[in-house]
C-alpha cells in the first residue's frame, strides 16, 4: 500500500494549503496532534521542519506542554464523568482503631 493511493492523502495537502492559517500556526497545531497520537516519526518531523520554518524550540516546548495538559484534563474529565455517570463514589475512611474518631463526640 502506498499514502498516495489514499483519499486522506488529498486532504492532507488540501487542508496544509489552507490560506486562514499562518504555517507558524499550522506546525505547533500538527506537531500537538503527532506527538498526543504517539507517533514517534512524524513528531520528529514536524519539530525540525518547524525549527526550520523559524519557530523557537520554546514555542515548540511550549506547544507540547500545552496539548500534554490538555489531554491531561480530558482523561480526568472523561474518568470523573464516567464514574459520576455509574454512581463511583469515593469510599468513606475506614478505622481500624479510635485514632479516627479521636475528638469526636461518641454516640
Amino acid at each position: 500500500m502506498e499514502f498516495s493511493e489514499f483519499a486522506t492523502q488529498k486532504l492532507l495537502q488540501e487542508t496544509g494549503e489552507s490560506e486562514h492559517l499562518t504555517d507558524r500556526e499550522k506546525h505547533p497545531i500538527g506537531l500537538a496532534v503527532t506527538a498526543t497520537r504517539g507517533c514517534i516519526a512524524c513528531t520528529g518531523g514536524r519539530l525540525k521542519r518547524a525549527l526550520e520554518a523559524g519557530l523557537s524550540y520554546e514555542v515548540l516546548v511550549a506547544g507540547i506542554d500545552l496539548a500534554a495538559a490538555v489531554n491531561a484534563g480530558v482523561t480526568v474529565a472523561i474518568a470523573t464523568q464516567g464514574a459520576e455517570r455509574n454512581g463511583v463514589v469515593k469510599p468513606e475512611p475506614v478505622c481500624a482503631d479510635e485514632a479516627c474518631t479521636v475528638g469526636l463526640p461518641r454516640s
